[in-house]
């Protein structure tokens, strides 16, 4: 019985799939309408500049995605970002680390310290324990919050900037093959 359902499970999908299933030459290649298809991260990485589906027009190597990517993350307004990314993480992350060693340094190094109790069978440790929790909850929405008021802005703009980039290209080489 739960053959039959995989069975009837798979008939499903492969009707439902956005996504065309060919074969021969063209048969791993993904089309444009497929909502997984993320248009901004092809060739990133991929080594070739060019598009082996499409040959370039007027004999000479087409930009690729890559070298979008390329020029933004040259430009200012992205080391902007990346300035400001780290500007927060560097400092955050030493900062719990060492809380975080302060913390293991006093349980194995001064138990007497750290077993004192402060309110019945409370004691310093289990505090710092709790305070450790508390830190990294506090340290999460501090992240959150400057990435929002700080870098979302900026790098929705830069995503728009290489979005209408390759939209430019794409057009460009649209109207280079019907010449």
């Amino acid at each position: 019985m739960p053959t039959s359902l995989c069975r009837a499970a798979n008939a499903v999908a492969d009707k439902e799939s956005s996504v065309d299933k060919r074969e021969g030459r063209d048969a791993g290649t993904i089309r444009l309408d497929d909502p997984w298809y993320d248009a901004l991260a092809v060739g990133w990485g991929e080594g070739a500049a060019t598009d082996p589906a499409r040959p370039p027009a007027g004999g000479g190597p087409a930009p690729g995605p890559s070298d979008i990517y390329l020029e933004v993350q040259r430009s200012a307004a992205f080391q902007e970002v990346r300035s400001r990314y780290r500007r927060f993480v560097v400092p955050a992350t030493a900062g719990f680390f060492l809380w975080y060693v302060a913390y293991v340094v006093a349980a194995t190094a001064a138990p007497g310290l750290m077993a004192r109790p402060v309110v019945g069978a409370v004691n310093v440790a289990l505090l710092a324990g709790l305070a450790q929790f508390l830190s990294t909850f506090l340290l999460t929405w501090a992240y959150a919050r400057h990435a929002r008021l700080r870098r979302d802005r900026a790098a929705l703009d830069l995503r728009w900037t290489v979005f209408e980039q390759e939209r430019g290209r794409q057009r460009d080489r649209a109207r280079g093959e019907e010449r």
